[in-house]
């Protein structure tokens, strides 16, 4: 009988920049970043003022405040602002002012 491994570890996640940018229907068209033209077939906003995302995973939906991150990989994902702020930090690499 082959002896099974448990591994238990902690982890950071690597610091990789990645874009970023904030829902908002009343301004969501003026200044779009160019990751989010790249891929903006898959971007709905709706009648309710929710956001229809489609990821990798699927149809995902978002609101107003929640943000658009472009992953490593160049797929994009909306993230919910309380976690997007918990989990990352905000860097100025002078592209925007």
């Amino acid at each position: 009988m082959a002896e099974v491994y448990r591994w238990y570890m902690k982890a950071i996640k690597k610091a990789i920049p990645v874009e970023v940018w904030q829902l908002n229907h009343k301004t969501s068209y003026i200044n779009l970043p160019q990751f989010v033209v790249d891929h903006f077939t898959e971007i709905e906003l709706c009648d309710d003022g929710t956001w229809k995302i489609q990821t990798p995973e699927g149809v995902m939906r978002a609101m107003d405040g929640d943000y658009l991150i472009q992953g490593v990989a160049g797929e994009i994902y909306p993230c919910k602002r309380e976690i997007f702020l918990k989990t990352y930090i905000f860097v100025n690499d002078g592209a925007r002012s």
